[in-house]
């Protein structure tokens, strides 16, 4: 299985123009014929494409440098030169094409099949049958090609799904992932468990569907580089909905572990305290206390009292009502915006 890789630096060089030709016509009868130099070919682009198959940037993490294919030079008869081959570079969807010298970005691929042209391919150079005039009707001179253009490139991934699912290490969001969806993230009882982010597209009776990003668990302090989660927080910058998971056996723990989520989610990008959210209080078949859970439930502020939804990702009780109620706020945004 390919390591997950989201963020590469690259350097393109589209294909030079071919040369232009310097040619004279050799004919029968004809001892001093004219110029017949064609033109040399273009060179091939760097094209990149986003292909819904590739799901990493691994490709890209030990070959650095792409180059697209020169242009052929031109020939007498005035014949064009062949143009060079594009180079087809595949992306992941979700691709953010950076120029890495200036920190533009170039191009944002987030739909199957999107292309971004990054580097052009020079022109080819004039033959001699273009230099010819009534006073010079012999011209020995052509033009080279143009060089294609070249430069270092920054992509980087950010995955695109409906929901992400944010916690702290080991609150049983893989286990939530693997129960609603066809993905099978690796489960252990101990911090880190996942290391790279996880997709999983969950499928509702009725045949609706929506798409879970599973990022590493955060720690206090990720937005400064501790810990796995900082490295993948850019994941859910898309999504449209966030999904708080806490361990509710933690009992005295619970409102300090959602601050401190919300607090890193803060330092990272403020508008993601903008978006739409759930918590889900995890590990209510360690608490089998009604009471108690009310209790944890009734520390949170009011406004967000209505959003939480006491589950067990391991016995699955209350995970149809959390989906589904995401479900009917996934559907009021999307109406929303059209």
């Amino acid at each position: 299985m390919a390591r997950f890789i989201d963020q590469v630096k690259i350097h393109v060089k589209a294909g030079d123009g071919g040369a232009g030709c310097i040619s004279f016509r050799r004919e029968k009868y004809v001892p001093k014929g004219g110029p017949d130099g064609g033109d040399g070919g273009d060179g091939g682009d760097v094209i990149l494409v986003a292909d819904p198959q590739i799901h990493t940037l691994y490709d890209f993490h030990h070959q650095v440098h792409f180059r697209a294919e020169n242009g052929k030079p031109g020939m007498g008869k005035k014949m064009k030169g062949r143009d060079g081959e594009d180079l087809i570079l595949k992306v992941p969807v979700g691709t953010i094409v950076k120029d890495a010298e200036t920190g533009e970005i170039l191009g944002d691929l987030t739909e199957p099949g999107q292309t971004l042209l990054v580097a052009r391919g020079g022109k080819g150079g004039r033959g001699n049958a273009h230099f010819a005039t009534p006073t010079r009707q012999a011209p020995r001179i052509a033009e080279p090609g143009t060089p294609g253009e070249e430069r270092w490139l920054i992509l980087e991934l950010k995955l695109i799904a409906d929901v992400g699912l944010v916690g702290l290490p080991n609150v049983g969001k893989s286990t939530l992932l693997s129960r609603i969806s066809a993905a099978k993230p690796k489960i252990a009882d101990y911090p880190f468990t996942t290391l790279e982010p996880h997709l999983g597209v969950v499928r509702l009776y009725d045949g609706n569907t929506f798409v879970v990003a599973d990022i590493p668990g955060l720690i206090e302090g990720a937005h400064k580089g501790y810990g796995l989660g900082h490295e993948f927080l850019r994941h859910i910058e898309r999504t449209r909905i966030l999904l708080y998971m806490l361990d509710i056996s933690k009992e005295k723990e619970v409102i300090k572990d959602y601050q401190i989520l919300k607090e890193e989610l803060r330092q990272f990008n403020p508008q993601l305290l903008e978006k739409e959210f759930f918590i889900a209080l995890n590990k209510i078949d360690l608490l089998p206390d009604n009471e108690k859970i009310r209790s944890i439930i009734a520390l949170f502020e009011k406004k967000d009292q209505n959003k939480i939804y006491p589950i067990s990702a391991v016995t699955g009780q209350g995970v149809i009502e959390l989906i589904y109620a995401i479900w009917k706020k996934l559907e009021k945004i999307r109406k929303e915006k059209i």
